[in-house]
């Protein structure tokens, strides 16, 4: 039994599959039609899915990390045929995504993990960032662990409002400030409350926006060293959101975050409906951070804990 059999069931294996539906179709035509008519791996066809693969949004970084990993192991077998080349592929592209540090490999069960376990969101306003608190809330609550919110996005009043209806909706407490207040100040009383009332779980929602990335930097610094003077080690896990959907525009809003603070892991929303999924590999091997979550729809279980290789095999799959 795989990582991926441990943590979810036939459902939420079928959520995976209809959630990439239009990703790998896209995907897939573009490199049947790559190797379409050729009898062995040569320069022409690594050309052709060169650009094939550009096309899917894998991004032309990880595109020649892939190209040059082929052409190693053609260099090596001597002789390698069109029908290995799918296995190839999927094998190179599983090998250039970061792995989750092992600790993380309980999904939402927190097996192991510090109590409370601090979980720090960060991204722009429309990726749905708040709603991928409010889906991890009720994903971590469904698996027995109490939760708690904490509205540090006093930017925007709509930001705060939004969370307390995720709040409401999922059944979890959340501490929050009027409009204004500084947000260090909210994640301090949310992990002294949290601290006080024994919560497995805490995730803080902060400020998307990226107009003046020296002021984004102070901010959540010093949400950090605030909550540092209560628990040496918060927060434990930094998580950026982004729009998969939004292809190579996701992988410049990693750059922006990763300069502005130091980014443990990811969560890429919006890949159901969208033939852009390519970008989870692209920005995974170019930012060197693992995704942690995937977002495939609407509903509170489509949020999924991320495996690299049935992703990868996802991809390579048709029913």
């Amino acid at each position: 039994m795989g990582f991926f059999d441990r943590l979810f069931g036939k459902k939420e294996k079928e959520t995976l599959d209809e959630g990439l539906s239009t990703t790998k179709q896209s995907f897939f035509s573009k490199i049947t039609k790559a190797i379409a008519g050729k009898s062995s791996i040569d320069d022409e066809l690594l050309d052709d899915l060169e650009e094939a693969l550009v096309a899917a949004d894998v991004g032309i970084a990880t595109t020649i990390a892939i190209i040059d990993a082929i052409k190693e192991r053609v260099k090596k077998d001597k002789y390698l045929n069109t029908s290995e080349l799918n296995g190839i592929l999927q094998a190179e592209m599983a090998a250039l995504l970061v792995d989750a540090p092992d600790h993380l490999s309980a999904g939402f069960n927190l097996q192991g993990m510090p109590k409370p376990y601090v979980l720090l969101v960060v991204g722009v306003n429309g990726v749905g960032k708040t709603t991928t608190i409010g889906k991890l809330a009720h994903q971590f609550k469904q698996a027995g662990k109490s939760v708690l919110l904490g509205a540090a996005d006093t930017f925007r009043a709509a930001a705060v409002e939004q969370l307390t209806l995720w709040s409401e909706r999922v059944g979890v407490q959340i501490v929050k400030q009027p409009m204004g207040s500084d947000p260090a100040s909210v994640a301090f009383d949310t992990l002294q409350s949290g601290l006080a009332k024994g919560a497995d779980i805490i995730i803080i929602d902060t400020a998307g926006r990226l107009h003046n990335k020296v002021h984004l930097m102070d901010e959540l610094t010093k949400i950090k060293r605030v909550m540092k003077k209560l628990m040496p080690e918060a927060p434990h896990e930094v998580l950026l959101v982004l729009d998969g959907s939004t292809g190579q525009n996701a992988l410049e809003q990693a750059r922006q975050f990763t300069a502005a603070t130091e980014v443990t892991g990811l969560a890429i929303t919006k890949l159901d409906g969208t033939a852009k999924g390519g970008i989870v590999l692209a920005v995974s091997h170019e930012m060197k951070i693992p995704v942690r979550y995937i977002g495939l729809g609407e509903k509170m279980t489509d949020l999924l804990v991320f495996d690299k290789a049935n992703f990868v095999e996802t991809l390579f799959s048709f029913k």
